[in-house]
């Protein structure tokens, strides 16, 4: 009778990993784009890009959010990799987090413009938190 019991505990235990897994899978294959990109992105004469950082609990989703679309605006350093610059923000434009039922007061525009190298620091430092 215990082996039955400690194999169940052994068998829930393992699938609660599998489940939480995908997610964070997820987010590792986001950190490691973003990394990508900070190497053949443009940031010299560049636009600036709103860049939320320590986002309130509540306001995660929109931090998220905010990166995802400020990321149509930057640009290969190459114009020859476009097409695999293009594919790598498609990535991070992907569903990355559930929308929050606490209300956020801040807005993607509230957040200071930075450069395209420092947005994907940041970018990469919000997904750590997720994680």
């Amino acid at each position: 009778m215990e082996r039955i019991i400690i194999f169940c505990m052994l068998l829930f235990s393992f699938s609660m990993v599998l489940t939480a897994s995908p997610q964070k899978l997820k987010y590792r294959q986001i950190i490691k784009t973003i990394e990508k990109l900070e190497t053949a992105v443009k940031n010299e004469d560049a636009e600036l890009l709103h860049t939320p950082e320590n986002p309130e609990d509540g306001c995660l989703f929109t931090a998220v959010t905010c990166f995802q679309n400020e990321t149509w605006k930057l640009q290969p350093k190459i114009s020859q990799e476009n097409s695999a610059f293009i594919k790598q923000v498609k990535i991070l434009r992907r569903h990355i987090l559930r929308r929050s039922d606490m209300p956020c007061e801040s807005s993607c525009e509230s957040y200071e413009k930075k450069g395209p190298n420092d947005f994907l620091k940041g970018f990469a430092k919000l997904m750590k938190q997720v994680i």
